[in-house]
């Protein structure tokens, strides 16, 4: 049987200016299959090779897949859709899969506008869609379909979604298969090394309202770090990978498995061969302070972090225990620690001013990170704050949330003033950098870092590719009455989705109701949670006194 895994061609200028990234869902689901013996398996990586639908089809015509299977963010659930529909046509006896996290929360709405596609698999997918696959060789499929934990389909007018599947307890059972990738094309432009994203842990202990990790994985589950080393060493030895960034949402959670995770890549001498980054929290930071230096020999050097937001009304807004003052000392010490930092703001909020994002830029000159990036207020379409924002969400036209396009308006300023303030926050802080820090700053590894690091932002804003700016039409401060977003006004809500919205939300609210009549709520940690986890995987309460 043969199984066609394709990528779908989305881009936006976002976090793609700084390289292209490998589709690690194909490793993740095509070693199981392999392992259970499914070894005619390909792969169409149709957004870094940029791949016109015309080419698909004649790749679909030649290679006559028996599945076609392919995944979808949000913003890139159109492009997903249309691969499926184009699969229906070209293909039409193959069973059209879609995967990701938006066809799991979002399934009613996805075969509401897209009843091409034959079934959807929700939630963590390697268990699931070797059940599915098992069954179409088998030949029991679509009969079975009701049989099978984690799926969505069609039956008739109705929309069914099967029992949830359970969560893989086992994280290191799983065996990826990275070989069906074109690592020849996956390049970290700053350093111009071929990158990966291998996954140490999954899921979150914390319950943020804005957030979707905690949802889809729905277990937090951490990985034996000497078999993500394995799994690393494997990347390095026979991918020729010399850089990496862990999926994980903030991988420092768990204090003590990431240090076992630094001290086997340190014993292994791997170090000397690869770099790698994170995304983490302040308070992490804050709390393992005497470690730093330890994470620089591990070959740790770019720590994002969430600092969020300049004002503390933002702050507190986003249920975080940090405050201004623990941001700027958390990129000092990292700065210190000869770890690159780069700062992350979110901006466009209600009360989003002119002002405000000065004083955003301000903060961040004043705090002095490596490196800064101001992204747009975006709600996913499948978490409790989108729901509560009610009528506020007047965009639907879910290819534009892709954090660089002004999704929510503010109050006092139109979107295209958004942007423009952004873009000036992004000039200043980067020319300024550019004349009198990056140039000078250190020598050796440091210096190459930070001026790749500018390369791969003067190379996207050569082509007009950074924040979509050649799609909007920006040109810069006088076109910013002008801006076009483009927005597909059309794209609406469909009544399957928002009935079961509407059922959620009831339910959730006298759950809410009961439990704050019966226990007061506290005041919520980073992330929306009550909780820091502590070295042996339990979690304590934080004081946010």
């Amino acid at each position: 049987m043969r199984i066609l895994l394709i990528h779908p061609n989305y881009h936006s200028g976002g976090a793609e200016i700084a390289g292209s990234w490998p589709p690690a869902w194909v490793a993740y689901l095509s070693g199981p299959l392999k392992n259970a013996g499914y070894t005619d398996i390909h792969f169409v990586d149709a957004m870094t090779n940029d791949l016109s639908d015309e080419v698909l089809r004649a790749k679909m015509k030649e290679l006559k897949p028996d599945v076609v299977g392919t995944t979808a963010i949000t913003p890139s659930i159109y492009k997903s859709e249309e691969v499926l529909r184009i699969a229906s046509e070209v293909v039409p006896d193959a069973v059209r899969v879609l995967g990701g996290i938006h066809a799991t929360f979002m399934y009613k709405q996805v075969l509401s506008e897209a009843p091409w596609i034959d079934v959807i698999v929700r939630g963590e997918g390697e268990e699931i869609f070797l059940n599915l696959i098992t069954a179409i060789h088998d030949q029991s499929w679509p009969n079975c379909r009701y049989d099978i934990e984690g799926l969505a389909f069609r039956d008739g007018d109705q929309i069914v979604a099967t029992k949830a599947a359970p969560t893989i307890k086992d994280l290191d059972s799983l065996e990826p298969d990275w070989s069906l990738l074109e690592w020849d094309k996956y390049i970290y432009v700053p350093l111009g090394v071929k990158v990966a994203i291998p996954n140490m842990a999954r899921g979150c202990p914390f319950t943020c309202s804005f957030c979707s990790q905690w949802k889809f994985w729905r277990d937090y589950r951490v990985r034996d770090p000497k078999k993500v080393v394995d799994e690393i060493e494997n990347l390095v030895e026979n991918h020729g990978v010399g850089f990496f960034i862990l999926a994980d949402e903030e991988p420092t959670i768990n204090r003590k498995k990431f240090i076992q995770f630094c001290q086997e890549l340190i014993d292994r001498g791997l170090p000397d061969k690869i770099k790698w980054g994170i995304n983490t929290r302040v308070t992490d930071i804050m709390r393992d302070k005497e470690l730093l230096s330890f994470y620089r020999e591990a070959g740790l050097v770019h720590v994002s972090l969430g600092t969020e937001a300049a004002a503390q009304l933002k702050l507190d807004q986003f249920n975080k225990e940090t405050k201004v003052g623990e941001n700027k000392e958390a990129i000092r010490l990292l700065r210190e620690a000869d770890i690159f930092v780069e700062a992350q703001f979110i901006v466009g909020l209600d009360n989003e001013t002119e002002e405000t994002l000065e004083e955003t830029y301000r903060m961040a000159w004043d705090w002095q990170p490596d490196l800064a990036n101001w992204a747009m207020y975006t709600p996913w379409p499948f978490t409790p704050l989108f729901q509560s924002l009610g009528d506020k969400v007047e965009i639907f036209d879910f290819e534009k949330y892709n954090f660089v396009t002004p999704i929510m308006k503010p109050e006092a300023m139109e979107r295209g003033e958004l942007l423009n303030g952004v873009m000036k926050n992004y000039r200043r802080f980067y020319m300024q950098k550019a004349l009198f820090n990056y140039p000078w700053r250190g020598t050796g590894f440091r210096r190459r870092y930070l001026l790749g690091c500018l390369k791969a932002f003067l190379k996207a804003g050569f082509k007009r590719q950074f924040y979509d700016l050649g799609k909007a039409n920006y040109w810069g401060p006088q076109s910013k009455k002008t801006v076009n977003f483009n927005f597909d006004r059309t794209k609406t809500i469909a009544p399957a989705q928002l009935d079961d919205w509407q059922a959620a939300a009831d339910k959730a609210a006298i759950k809410r109701a009961k439990r704050l009549s019966e226990n007061p709520e506290p005041v919520k940690a980073c992330g929306g949670g009550d909780n820091q986890m502590d070295d042996d995987g339990t979690t304590t309460l934080i004081d946010t006194r």
